[in-house]
C-alpha cells in the first residue's frame, strides 16, 4: 500500500484513497476465498459420484489451500500494480488544481510568517477575553453586593420614615430634633447608669471590708 497521506484527496473524496485500495482489495481477498469453499464443494461431489474413487477429503484440502496460495501470489502482484494506476491517475488530484473551498487562499495568500503573527494575534485576543470575562464576573458579584446594601439601606430609610410618623403623632416637631434630644438622653441615661455601677462596686467593696 501506499505510504503518501494523500491528505487533498481525503479532502476532496471523504476518505483517503488507501482506504478504498484497502477495501478493494479485502473484497477481492474475500471473493477468491468464497470462490475456493465453492470450487472445493464441487470437486468433492463431483468425486463422491465417482464409484471407486480413493481420494480423500483431506487430500483435496490441501491442493485446495495451495492452489488458493498460488491464486494470491499472482492476485497480490496484480493487485499492487492496479493500486499504482488507481493512485496516480483515478484518486489523485494534480498539483496545479485548487479545490473549490480553498480559492479564498488563492485569492488571499499568505506566508507562513503572516500565519504565525495571526495565531500569536488570536491568541492574545483568546486571553484578552478571558480577562474581561472573570472581569465581568467579578462586577457583577460587586453590582449583587450593592444590592443588597441598597436594600438594607431602603430598610433602615422606612424604619426612619416609621420613626418620624410616630414623632409627629405624638406632636413631636422636627423628626431630627427628637432624634438629636433621644440620643443626648441615651447618652445621659448611660452616664448615670455607669455611675450607678461604680457606686455599687464600691459599696460591695466596702461591705467585704466589714
Amino acid at each position: 500500500m501506499s505510504v503518501n497521506p494523500m491528505t487533498y484527496e481525503a479532502q476532496f473524496f471523504g476518505f483517503t484513497p488507501q482506504t478504498c485500495m484497502l477495501r478493494v482489495y479485502i473484497a477481492f481477498q474475500d471473493y477468491l476465498f468464497e470462490m475456493m469453499l465453492v470450487v472445493e464443494g464441487v470437486m468433492l461431489k463431483k468425486l463422491d459420484a465417482i464409484p471407486g474413487c480413493k481420494i480423500s477429503p483431506s487430500k483435496i484440502r490441501k491442493c485446495t489451500e495451495k492452489f488458493l496460495l498460488f491464486m494470491k501470489e499472482h492476485f497480490d502482484k496484480l493487485f499492487s500494480k492496479m493500486e499504482e494506476v488507481l493512485l496516480q491517475l483515478v484518486l489523485n488530484i494534480p498539483k496545479n488544481v485548487l479545490l473549490p473551498e480553498d480559492k479564498v487562499q488563492e485569492q488571499y495568500p499568505y506566508s507562513e510568517e503572516e500565519f504565525q503573527a495571526l495565531q500569536d494575534e488570536l491568541q492574545q485576543l483568546q486571553q484578552q477575553c478571558r480577562a474581561e470575562a472573570v472581569l465581568e464576573q467579578e462586577l457583577r458579584a460587586e453590582l449583587e453586593e450593592q444590592k443588597a446594601v441598597k436594600a438594607e439601606l431602603e430598610k433602615i430609610l422606612q424604619c426612619f420614615d416609621g420613626l418620624e410618623n410616630i414623632c409627629r403623632e405624638h406632636g413631636a416637631g422636627n423628626f431630627k430634633e427628637s432624634f438629636a434630644f433621644l440620643t443626648q438622653s441615651s447618652k445621659k441615661l448611660q452616664d448615670v447608669l455607669k455611675d450607678v455601677e461604680e457606686k455599687s462596686k464600691k459599696m460591695n467593696q466596702h461591705d467585704q471590708l466589714m
